[in-house]
């Protein structure tokens, strides 16, 4: 009897855990912010938007899945999600209805709602959107490998669990180069899925309300017993300033 109540008690949290991943839990605005993606692009993305042509209006129709429309609330995996999205949409500067057609290729060929935030994308997902992708606009091999090369740098950005599943994200804070370090990341089990500093708790907000306050880089960096390019980092997630 007890063996079986653990059991069930073990499988209530883990599906509790899976379940903190797929939650409403950011603003269209603040999930920008944190992605460093135009607000209305994500809202686009998410939600959809009406648009004319010669012909009468149309309705450009959302890419990413929200876990409850009425709220506008992305989950982390959508978050997930809109950084590879984004990675994507940066290649080539290519129209959204040429990326649409290869995403949606990846769904019927991967079986997801969500291909993008699955570890199959981070393997041969890539490659499959690469060759949708190379039917919809004429890419040289050359181009194929820097296409591979951009998207790669963004999905080591995203850390797994042993199943695969997406647990942490590390957004870009700079300029979105592979070798950008990972000091700022978003763990849906951590500061309620707010950006952190690794390995603690800080809320990069609380880091960038003190420094507004008054309190320098060299304080603050004693007081949370971190470096001061640490600090500042945190700093710039939050305000976006080309040097703290």
């Amino acid at each position: 009897m007890w063996y079986i109540l653990w059991t069930a008690m073990g499988a209530h949290i883990k599906d509790k855990r899976r379940d903190l991943r797929e939650m409403p839990a950011y603003g269209i605005n603040e999930a920008a912010h944190y992605l460093g993606i135009p607000k209305a692009t994500l809202r686009s993305w998410v939600l959809g938007r009406p648009y004319s042509t010669r012909t009468g209006e149309r309705f450009f129709r959302p890419i990413i899945e929200l876990p409850d429309k009425d709220q506008r609330l992305l989950s982390f995996v959508n978050l997930v999600e809109a950084h590879v999205l984004d990675a994507i949409r940066r290649v080539h500067g290519v129209t959204f209805g040429r990326v649409r057609k290869a995403v949606e290729y990846l769904k019927k060929q991967l079986g997801s709602k969500h291909p993008l935030a699955e570890q199959k994308f981070a393997t041969d997902g890539v490659d499959l959107f690469i060759e949708a992708f190379g039917r919809l606009v004429n890419v040289s091999q050359e181009g194929q490998l820097a296409i591979r090369d951009f998207i790669q740098a963004y999905l080591q950005r995203i850390e797994r669990d042993p199943v695969g599943a997406a647990i942490r994200l590390y957004p870009f804070t700079r300029e979105r180069k592979p070798d950008e370090p990972k000091i700022i990341v978003i763990d849906p089990s951590i500061s309620f899925g707010r950006p952190v500093l690794v390995g603690t708790g800080i809320a990069t907000t609380i880091i960038a309300q003190r420094y507004k306050a008054g309190e320098s880089v060299e304080e603050l960096a004693e007081d949370y017993g971190r470096s001061r390019s640490d600090i500042e980092e945190a700093i710039r997630c939050e305000l976006w300033l080309e040097a703290a």
